[in-house]
């Protein structure tokens, strides 16, 4: 694909800068701020699947509105003058999985946790009224359960005591697991502290699974993309463990939004840590998940097992009590609905053929 090609414009306006703003959460963050009027630097390393064509959609749907920089958060003189002019950094930037994590972990922590604090130096330094929004993961709270506290129920796990009925909140202590955890972990930490030392106006989201348009999901990160993929191309998917792991899922039009709500209350809760995921209502296992595709794609993909790796939860599902209360925000699109809307941009867009053009986007 033709590289994205950068233009330096001269702007009276602050901008909204994105970084890691052409993968999949922050695509859909730059289209949803630049539907509303505002101009936004969707900053992007474009090493990931999906990033580039990512930025050509971006492109051609707003022009000038979205602006696409190829730069790497590591690159602290490169970043500085962006992020020191702008009105907000949503900051998404990151490596993203467990196991490339195991693979190279000082590329991981480069990237993860100095890469974040070079981007929290910037605005100390250089913007400091500027908010930022951080992209945390439910990984910093590593296993969560003890073997004795999950039970087998139907084709799902569920938690046999009281503390995690409606999941895991944020008073729940932090045990990174795995290098990707405690990088991701580290920078969690410097962003809130940040706020309390530094009196930056940062939120701190951990995430649980975010699905939906625009992932290009691989076996190590974005489960029901690639699960999907693999399903509609009749390819076997590999299940780590027994596959009655849970998660709760959310699908990326309420994961906007709330990410949106929470740049427009900055006042309001500057300083927090919320855990943004689908919640209790919101939980499915692989094998729940993958009888639901079976049923949007026709056939049951062929299976294979393998053993559980390195990090793997059995269950976690978020608490989102204190960020619906926060933000008066909750999901809306169930994971059947989801799943649904889910199924027809991945069967357009990885059908075979080539990509329809509002979906692939033109080079730029």
């Amino acid at each position: 694909m033709t590289a994205v090609k950068i233009r330096n414009l001269s702007r009276s306006k602050p901008r909204i800068v994105i970084t890691g703003g052409c993968g999949f959460i922050g695509s859909n963050l730059a289209n949803a701020l630049a539907a509303r009027g505002e101009e936004v630097i969707a900053l992007d390393a474009m090493v990931r699947d999906g990033a580039q064509e990512n930025a050509c959609w971006l492109k051609t749907r707003w022009r000038d509105r979205v602006e696409v920089m190829s730069l790497d958060v590591c690159d602290r003189d490169a970043i500085r003058s962006v992020i020191g002019e702008c009105r907000a950094v949503l900051h998404l930037a990151g490596q993203v999985a467990v196991t490339t994590s195991l693979d190279d972990p000082l590329a991981d922590f480069a990237t993860n946790a100095l890469g974040t604090l070079h981007v929290l130096e910037c605005l100390r330094l250089h913007n400091p009224a500027a908010p930022l929004i951080f992209a945390s993961t439910n990984k910093v709270y590593g296993q969560v359960t003890r073997e004795n506290e999950l039970a087998r129920h139907g084709r799902r796990y569920q938690p046999i005591v009281e503390r995690l009925s409606q999941g895991v909140d944020e008073t729940a202590p932090l045990d990174l697991y795995s290098p990707y955890g405690c990088s991701k972990g580290a920078a969690d930490q410097y962003v809130h502290d940040y706020a309390r030392v530094f009196g930056l106006r940062t939120v701190v989201l951990r995430m649980s699974c975010i699905y939906g348009d625009r992932q290009f999901g691989n076996e190590d990160q974005g489960w029901l993309a690639h699960f999907m993929i693999k399903a509609l191309r009749n390819e076997p998917i590999t299940i780590y463990g027994d596959g009655y792991q849970v998660r709760d899922v959310l699908f990326i039009d309420d994961a906007v939004n709330a990410w949106l709500a929470a740049l427009d209350r900055i006042d309001r809760v500057a300083g927090c840590v919320f855990n943004l995921g689908g919640g209790p209502e919101n939980a499915v296992s692989l094998i729940e998940a993958i009888a639901r595709i079976e049923a949007l794609c026709g056939d049951r993909p062929p299976l294979h097992y393998s053993d559980w790796r390195t990090g793997d939860q059995p269950w976690y599902v978020s608490d989102i009590g204190a960020i619906t209360s926060a933000l008066d925000w909750s999901p809306r699109v169930s994971p059947a609905a989801g799943l649904e809307r889910l199924a027809v941009w991945i069967g357009r867009r990885f059908s075979g053929g080539a990509p329809a053009a509002e979906l692939h986007g033109a080079a730029v």
